[in-house]
């Protein structure tokens, strides 16, 4: 028998006066998978996660977390969860130990096994040499994860991360990745909202795509590049003198080739790597010398500006 879903979103609507900032959406989470919810300013994620948190009521329909209903079992909603906001919410005149400390006693957790925990939690998120300085000190990058450390205290099956990494360095959010995947492969399930399209190819195993309050495209990364169109395959030649004769063997795959004389390049859709792997013996029996070949997939940022028509930074959201 198939586990029940870790989070679902049904049907849920929020409206802000006669503004709607999220109309009809649905989704459904399995456990220890991730979630990426994309979409541009103004599209309702962080609306959604309100509503799937408990933080704000929805308008209409409802969502379950770990089994329970939002709107008929808030409390055990929250208990079954852990919520990471895009600001992060620790204090900075304490500690990390000392934030952790505070908060765990707002749980309930005892102080021996919060001890255990907290240290637990600073190695885990690479914290220990900064335990004991005050927060204010630390890098954008390690409040966040403090601040994740923090939402993990009460060990929460489920996990909402609200654009985790903006305004983080490149080192700094590929270090967060790491302890997020960490978090995945001991059995959490991650909901993430975020606009690096990256992050979301990085991570998630389904992707939900929404604008203007409504999904208009959901699917795992792989299914949702393929929508934007075939693989093209690039070849540079080394002698610009051996370009027209690269372009009758490219052309011999029924794709159009288009030449780039500068940059000594050729591109052509292509089937895959059986398209590629047949041209690069093509090319090896007439005897043209390439400095590069290989397939360009289509990015998670070409397939949202496909179905959007907008980049993810236009807008306002609704209410947030």
């Amino acid at each position: 028998m198939p586990f029940p879903p870790a989070i679902e979103a049904l049907d849920l609507v929020k409206r802000f006066g006669d503004q709607t900032a999220v109309a009809g959406v649905s989704f459904v989470v399995p456990p220890g998978t991730v979630l990426g919810l994309l979409g541009p300013n103004g599209a309702g994620k962080t609306t959604t996660v309100r509503m799937m948190t408990t933080l704000t009521e929805p308008t209409s329909g409802t969502a379950r977390v770990a089994g329970f209903d939002v709107r008929t079992h808030p409390d055990e909603v929250r208990r079954h969860m852990g919520l990471t906001g895009q600001v992060a919410t620790v204090d900075e005149l304490l500690t990390g130990r000392e934030n952790i400390r505070m908060i765990g006693g707002l749980y309930g957790i005892r102080r021996r096994d919060l001890k255990n925990l907290g240290d637990q939690l600073l190695h885990q998120f690479s914290l220990t040499d900064a335990a004991d300085r005050p927060v204010r000190s630390y890098s954008g990058g390690m409040r966040r994860r403090l601040d994740l450390a923090v939402s993990l205290l009460a060990s929460p099956p489920v996990l909402f991360l609200d654009e985790p990494t903006t305004g983080l360095d490149p080192r700094s959010r590929s270090e967060l990745w790491d302890v997020l995947r960490g978090l995945v492969a001991q059995g959490t399930t991650l909901l993430l909202t975020t606009q690096y399209l990256e992050e979301a190819d990085q991570l998630a195993d389904n992707i939900v795509v929404i604008d203007r309050g409504r999904i208009i495209a959901e699917g795992s990364p792989l299914h949702l590049k393929q929508q934007a169109g075939r693989a093209s395959l690039v070849v540079t030649v080394a002698d610009a003198a051996d370009l027209e004769s690269a372009r009758g063997l490219l052309a011999r795959t029924g794709a159009e080739v288009y030449v780039d004389a500068g940059a000594r390049r050729l591109t052509a859709t292509a089937d895959g790597l059986d398209d590629m792997v047949k041209v690069a013996g093509w090319l090896r029996d007439s005897g043209i010398t390439v400095d590069d070949i290989g397939l360009s997939r289509p990015s998670l940022d070409d397939v949202f500006l496909m179905l959007t028509g907008h980049r993810t930074d236009d807008t306002e959201e609704v209410g947030a």
